[in-house]
């Protein structure tokens, strides 16, 4: 019997990161969905419930700290895995203050990417 796809939503505004992330990741055999708003974030992960969620901190139009926050408080999603992404220099504090459960820091490398999505992933 062939596994289901694993979800991955990416929030970003950077339409190169965007395309880059979802190459890679539909090659690896995921299901990726983007989106460069944050806004309706509730609705628009309720429609996938991905396995993972990467978010941008420059995320129009609330940012990426309201957004993981409001996903967080939602009963329904909050046991989603949320990966941090910026190119902050503080980006463990905007991570941790956002309630996400790691980070990656931008510009990153494929492997990176990779060890940090299977790092979260919850193994049954």
């Amino acid at each position: 019997m062939r596994e289901q796809n694993k979800k991955i939503v990416i929030f970003d505004d950077d339409e190169d990161i965007l395309s880059i992330c979802s190459y890679i990741l539909e090659e690896q055999g995921w299901e990726v969905y983007t989106f460069t708003d944050c806004n309706d974030i509730v609705e628009k992960v309720s429609a996938i419930l991905p396995d993972v969620i990467l978010m941008d901190n420059w995320i129009p139009d609330a940012g990426g700290i309201i957004a993981t926050q409001t996903l967080k408080k939602s009963d329904a999603l909050k046991h989603i895995p949320v990966i941090y992404f910026s190119a902050n220099s503080d980006i463990q504090i905007l991570a941790s203050h956002a309630g996400a459960q790691t980070y990656l820091a931008k510009p990153f490398d494929l492997e990176d990417l990779e060890r940090v999505i299977n790092n979260v992933l919850v193994t049954d």
